[in-house]
């Protein structure tokens, strides 16, 4: 099987609850995330009032966030006049599994900052 034909407002339900899912764990990536890097900041700005001579850098990778790719596909489907939706295994794996070619990498960059995310890697 290639392809399915899904209820409308059932794939904007998933969808949804997917997109709500991924925003929790963006969310906590960027609050883990501010407290990285001000703590690496501070503890840069405490050396150098020590008088320490230092070369100032760091690398904190910032959150990833693809809200709105969920956005897009809710849009797409709030625009549809259908009300079944016909969608390929590659849509189905992302919209309703929540499986996205992105998601791994999604969650290991997130999983730096967020239990969710670093929960979530270990079963991918």
């Amino acid at each position: 099987m290639n392809d399915v034909k899904v209820d409308k407002q059932e794939l904007i339900n998933i969808v949804e609850k997917n997109r709500d899912a991924h925003r929790a764990i963006f969310e906590e990536a960027l609050e883990g995330y501010k407290k990285v890097a001000v703590r690496q900041l501070e503890a840069h700005i405490e050396r150098i009032d020590r008088g320490d001579l230092i070369d100032v850098y760091f690398r904190v990778p910032v959150p990833e966030d693809h809200t709105d790719d969920y956005d897009r596909v809710l849009t797409m489907l709030a625009m549809s006049v259908d009300n079944t939706i016909e969608i390929d295994q590659q849509a189905f794996a992302s919209y309703v599994m929540d499986d996205w070619n992105w998601k791994k990498q999604f969650l290991t960059t997130n999983s730096s900052y967020s239990q969710t995310a670093n929960m979530a890697l270990k079963k991918v």
